[in-house]
């Protein structure tokens, strides 16, 4: 098991941040710019966090381009 520590995302924000470890980020083909979709659901009296990698954002031209890798 991998493991990180959460930080908080801005000084004036309730949201919180991760660092995804480098290992599991170039087993998905996750890269700077990827965008990540996000679905907890309660399962057998515990939650479980599903994380899809749902694409990458091109910055030049703003549009969503395919991911190479697709994995849940």
């Amino acid at each position: 098991m991998e493991k990180t520590k959460v930080v908080v995302a801005q000084p004036k924000s309730r949201s919180l941040r991760t660092t995804i470890p480098a290992s599991i980020a170039r087993i998905l083909g996750i890269e700077e710019g990827t965008e990540l979709g996000w679905d907890l659901q309660a399962k057998d009296s515990r939650f479980v966090l599903e994380v899809h990698v749902l694409g990458a954002t091109d910055r030049n031209a703003g549009q969503k381009m395919p991911h190479k890798k697709s994995r849940a």
